[in-house]
């Protein structure tokens, strides 16, 4: 039988390849639309994760993909829709990015607009998931928020603060935002 290796966990070694310059630049910092998201990242003491790495992936503001598998047929927008950013000393993290769209639900109802979230840090086997949703959007008929006990749904709004949209990720503990098994 062959021998198991050792589990790895996904950091604290992320800085070293995957960070790119314009990573958290989802749009150019001239767009009109651009909005602000930042947070920060928590352990489970509710102390800083200064070595996390933070992905998004989203829709344009029209709910649609520049990919070839968006289920409609990709858009050649021009819109990157991923971002990638590291936080720093203090767990920090913000990406520059636009409003998405709605995008189509299940059987024929529509999800609000959110954006996709991966999270990256030490100690951590695997990524985690979870998703953001914005306070001033109607996120009533979402399938997937109404999915979660209505008590923790607030883990997965942002709030809009004057310098954007604040989400913090809290990786467990009290109040741990609640993560998608994708």
């Amino acid at each position: 039988m062959p021998e198991t290796t050792p589990s790895q966990t996904v950091g604290p070694y992320l800085s070293i390849g995957l960070p790119w310059a314009d990573g958290p630049d989802v749009v150019p910092a001239d767009e009109p639309a651009a909005i602000r998201i930042h947070g920060r990242v928590l352990d489970g003491a509710g102390e800083p994760v200064p070595d996390a790495m933070i992905e998004t992936w989203q829709a344009d503001a029209d709910g649609r993909f520049d990919h070839p598998d968006d289920p409609r047929g990709a858009v050649a927008s021009g819109f990157r829709g991923f971002g990638r950013c590291p936080t720093d000393p203090n767990g920090d993290y913000e990406i520059r990015t636009i409003m998405p769209g709605s995008l189509p639900g299940p059987a024929g109802g529509e999800q609000a607009p959110h954006i996709d979230v991966s999270v990256f840090a030490r100690g951590l086997l695997h990524r985690v998931v979870t998703r953001i949703y914005f306070e001033d959007n109607d996120n009533s008929g979402d399938p997937v928020l109404a999915s979660v006990p209505e008590e923790r749904q607030g883990t997965l709004i942002a709030t809009k603060t004057g310098e954007g949209y604040r989400f913090d990720i809290r990786l467990q503990g009290e109040g741990e935002t609640v993560f998608f098994d994708v």
